[in-house]
């Protein structure tokens, strides 16, 4: 019976009964569990060693080319034949599935950049001679990673103003709607083009401008659930009480606000990832020895004879936000209390 199921397991069995949220939810995780060891699928330094009775892990540390026999205390390249060769003469190589990094310039191509897709370069490469397939792989993991910690950052922010403008209201939510208003005016994208003119754009500056114009995004739902509920009669109890303002807020309003909030958050998650993108197609993004996916659509752009560059970029990247659209719709089914229960 129905009555058997906590709420939360009724929100599951919803979840589950709407497959393409589901197996959309498991796709996601794969890809990011894959992302996550990039370094460990695509790398031009080996994963681990053994020379000379020493083990060395080339991914974590720098090593010296005179710590193999080499002459030089710069950086080993650890695709030089010659160092190969010595390191095998007296150990071994344990190598990554591809030998290439995002910034690995490739040197051994039948053609001139960008080349088309082969055995050793699966997607190609771009016309700067890097591999693509490893360009997608840390970017993809950079986008969610940015795009993560912007839906992280910007929730918090709008819970807490959105919940300040509900519960209190007047004065404090005609002013703080005022303001939401005039930033809501401001032009972000003119607003960073002007920041990348004078600064450096790095990740945590870009993350922190995207905050700055993106914590809008739930702050209206958060003070509507805010506006609603602070009438009810459990919470005039609690105000009788004497119980203070933000255990009221946060724990007996905000847990019916996060309803609402939860639905959006893939639908949020998606928005980063196509700021992030855009921003780098436009040239404004991450610097530009980064991997993004939004630069290789732009490579695509560039190189029409070369469809693979934009294909396999648009591809990964329509993937990915048709698979959180498709989260976001189960998790909506999920918290839908019209809903029937699944078994």
């Amino acid at each position: 019976m129905t009555s058997n199921y906590s709420i939360n397991q009724q929100r599951w069995q919803r979840f589950k009964h709407n497959r393409r949220g589901y197996y959309s939810l498991w796709l996601f995780m794969i890809f990011f569990v894959i992302s996550l060891f990039s370094d460990f699928i695509a790398n031009d330094k080996p994963i681990f060693i053994k020379y000379q009775d020493n083990y060395y892990s080339p991914i974590f540390h720098f090593y010296p080319e005179s710590e193999f026999g080499g002459q030089f205390d710069t950086q080993t390249n650890f695709l030089d034949p010659a160092v190969q060769h010595k390191i095998e003469a007296d150990g071994w190589i344990l190598w990554p599935l591809f030998r290439y990094s995002y910034n690995t310039l490739i040197y051994d191509t039948p053609s001139t950049f960008p080349t088309s897709p082969s055995l050793s370069h699966w997607l190609g490469t771009t016309d700067a001679g890097f591999d693509v397939l490893a360009n997608i792989l840390y970017g993809f993991r950079i986008s969610m990673f940015f795009a993560i910690l912007l839906t992280l950052f910007t929730t918090i922010i709008s819970v807490i103003i959105g919940a300040v403008q509900g519960y209190y209201g007047g004065k404090i939510d005609l002013i703080g709607q005022r303001f939401i208003e005039i930033w809501c005016g401001l032009p972000e994208l003119f607003v960073i083009i002007l920041l990348a003119s004078i600064l450096p754009l790095d990740f945590w500056w870009l993350l922190g401008i995207t905050v700055l114009f993106g914590w809008m995004a739930l702050s209206g739902i958060v003070r509507t659930e805010f506006l609603r509920t602070r009438n009810f009669d459990y919470i005039r109890a609690a105000k009788a009480m004497g119980v203070g303002d933000s255990k009221i807020m946060f724990r007996h309003i905000l847990p019916n606000a996060m309803v609402a909030t939860l639905t959006f958050l893939p639908f949020i998650l998606c928005g980063s990832i196509t700021t992030l993108t855009s921003l780098d197609f436009l040239g404004f993004g991450l610097p530009i020895d980064s991997p993004s996916l939004g630069r290789l659509l732009l490579q695509g752009k560039n190189n029409l004879q070369a469809p693979w560059l934009g294909i396999s970029s648009f591809l990964i990247i329509a993937t990915l936000l048709s698979l959180l659209i498709f989260i976001g719709e189960a998790i909506r089914d999920a918290f839908e209390p019209n809903k029937g229960v699944y078994r």
